[in-house]
């Protein structure tokens, strides 16, 4: 019918659910190094991507319409890379509550993404985001883990 409801999540019990995401950006080998090494036109591209990727978990519920707004208890961002032209993103999230902490993950995962793009769009337009996904979650009613 094109409605749209929010979940009723008051029966639900409070306990501790946490979720990881990923995600990959394949770049220029160049443009990886110039990242990894702080020599970019806007700065240090690490710390930048780390706090916009955490923001961008703490307003998932401002950005996706149906997400409840849950007490955030951590996101943490952290990187790989395959010492050439791929980076790996992570965003490890928990919290204490009725609901899960997947979206706010997979928002911090994609949001800290598109910080790295925007970073290095002025030394290599060809970056290609993929693989975003959901690798784990824990508590509540099911526990998730990819299987890839």
């Amino acid at each position: 019918n094109g409605e749209a409801v929010m979940v009723d999540v008051g029966d639900k019990s409070i306990t501790v659910r946490t979720a990881v995401a990923f995600g990959k950006i394949r770049m220029k080998e160049e443009t990886l190094a110039a990242f990894l090494s702080s020599q970019l036109k806007k700065g240090d591209g690490l710390a930048t991507a780390r706090i916009a990727g955490i923001m961008g978990g703490k307003n998932t519920s401002s950005l996706i319409p149906l997400c409840h707004n849950i007490p955030i208890d951590k996101i943490e961002i952290s990187f790989d890379n395959n010492g050439k032209d791929e980076l790996y993103i992570y965003a490890d999230a928990k919290c204490t509550y009725k609901t899960g902490i997947e979206m706010e993950a997979l928002t911090a995962v994609s949001i800290s993404a598109l910080t790295v793009y925007d970073m290095c769009k002025a030394i290599d337009k060809s970056m290609v985001i993929e693989e975003i996904r959901l690798l784990e979650k824990k508590g509540g009613k099911s526990d998730y883990c990819y299987e890839g």
